[in-house]
């Protein structure tokens, strides 16, 4: 009888996996708070929330049952001409927590597509204002905003995008403001600026997660966006990964004295529970769609946009969120992050620890000149798996971003392996003279 796993390797494409050389994936049966449980009884504690997604644990009770009550209720109804409760709540409570300028919501259903419509907002709202030439964004070089084609457009022009730059519009990417280059980015910044075809600056804010947890300062950040709306250029927030309560604060741009005009959400925003993105904007973006000409209006959508079951287990997710509880558990985190990084940081084979909020990320130091990142990769991560935690380096990074349901005891479980990690890196044995495609 073949196993789970063989079952899948026979009919399944998985993300960013090369088929043919991949061992077969974990069978994961069953999940319980910080853990995830396999086909034949092991536990794995989850250190990446799933890939940034889930808030509050696995199966958490209380979202189960308002998805439960939901699914009796009303399942699915199309969203254009019609509207349903949970759409109306959930936006209606989103609006209260977030930066006051958020004054509408558009739903979606999934990061990529929130930041696709966040770009189309931004075009057809120079549109709309008889100023077509301007269609050009800024991003920062290291950025990642999602795999649909605007998305990878406003990305960095790395590995994943290669087979597709022909088909990509121009963007002008300026550096990540890191700590000492804040006046070099600035400089960067007000060059083109002066441009008259810029229309959007996109960004992830305080953090850029798939460039290995990249960390700027919220000051730099007002600086920029200030910037860029003394010019009339837009502003979008990519709060897919750092929204509710990452960071810190429930929202990164809550931290920032000048707002976003539009931001993005997704990964957190169900706890982790169904796939949903939404987009709000400001008012006056939203205004300049309106008018007597139907052609003026927002043309996107999606058979599944605002799904009540979707939209239930948001409320749900954002009711626990709100909570003391909730916030006293980052805060523990946030605390156990920082004694760890205190820890760590001076040991040799670091080359750096970057923290914010419930997001710790440790750079190891494998020594200079070398090129094979993607083995000490694979390698990080199966030390990770064979101590039974899920975690997913990023090339000679490794980062946390747990469940805030997590507990001392199961962070000093992740904080073991990243010591065992130090310890890999130290002793690692290199083939340096291989170019770093053929180590994958």
């Amino acid at each position: 009888m073949p196993t789970l796993s063989e079952r899948d390797h026979a009919v399944v494409w998985h993300p960013y996996t090369q088929m043919q050389t991949a061992p077969l994936a974990v069978p994961i049966v069953r999940g319980e708070g910080s853990w995830l449980i396999a086909e034949d009884g092991t536990h794995y504690l989850d250190g990446i929330s799933s890939w940034w997604v889930n808030l509050h644990g696995h199966a958490h009770p209380h979202i189960a049952e308002r998805v439960s009550e939901q699914l009796r209720t009303l399942e699915h109804v199309l969203f254009a001409g019609f509207t349903h409760p949970a759409a109306v709540e959930l936006a209606e409570q989103l609006l209260e927590i977030l930066p006051s300028n958020q004054a509408r919501v558009f739903y979606s259903d999934n990061g990529s597509t929130a930041v696709e419509v966040a770009l189309k907002m931004v075009l057809q709202y120079f549109h709309n204002q008889g100023q077509p030439e301007r269609r050009t964004f800024l991003c920062f070089r290291d950025s990642y905003h999602g795999d649909t084609f605007g998305a990878m457009a406003v990305s960095s022009r790395g590995t994943f995008t290669q087979p597709f730059w022909p088909l990509l519009f121009d963007v002008e990417f300026i550096d990540v403001p890191v700590p000492g280059r804040e006046a070099e980015v600035l400089a960067q910044l007000d060059a083109l600026l002066t441009r008259p075809d810029i229309a959007g600056f996109i960004f992830e804010p305080l953090v850029l997660g798939t460039a290995g947890m990249v960390m700027y300062s919220p000051e730099v950040l007002t600086e920029m966006l200030r910037r860029c709306h003394q010019h009339g250029v837009l502003c979008i927030a990519d709060e897919v990964m750092t929204g509710f309560g990452r960071t810190g604060p429930l929202f990164a741009s809550s931290l920032l004295p000048e707002q976003p005009d539009i931001m993005c959400f997704s990964k957190g925003l169900t706890g982790g529970t169904l796939a949903m993105g939404l987009t709000t904007c400001a008012a006056p973006i939203y205004e300049a769609f309106l008018s007597d000409d139907k052609m003026r209006a927002l043309f996107h959508g999606h058979s599944y946009t605002a799904n009540p079951v979707a939209c239930a287990a948001a409320l749900a997710s954002l009711e626990l969120t709100r909570t003391d509880e909730c916030s006293q558990q980052r805060q523990r985190i946030e605390d156990a992050h920082a004694a760890f990084r205190l820890e760590i940081e001076a040991m040799p084979g670091i080359r750096q620890v970057r923290h914010r909020g419930t997001i710790l990320a440790v750079e190891y130091d494998p020594g200079e000149g070398t090129s094979y990142f993607s083995r000490l990769r694979d390698a990080f991560y199966q030390l990770a798996i064979d101590n039974h935690i899920v975690l997913r380096p990023l090339g000679n990074v490794v980062y946390l971003l747990p469940p805030y349901c997590t507990t001392n005891q199961e962070l000093e479980l992740l904080y073991a392996v990243l010591r065992r990690m130090r310890e890999l890196v130290l002793n690692f044995e290199p083939a340096p003279t291989l170019p770093e495609y053929l180590h994958d």
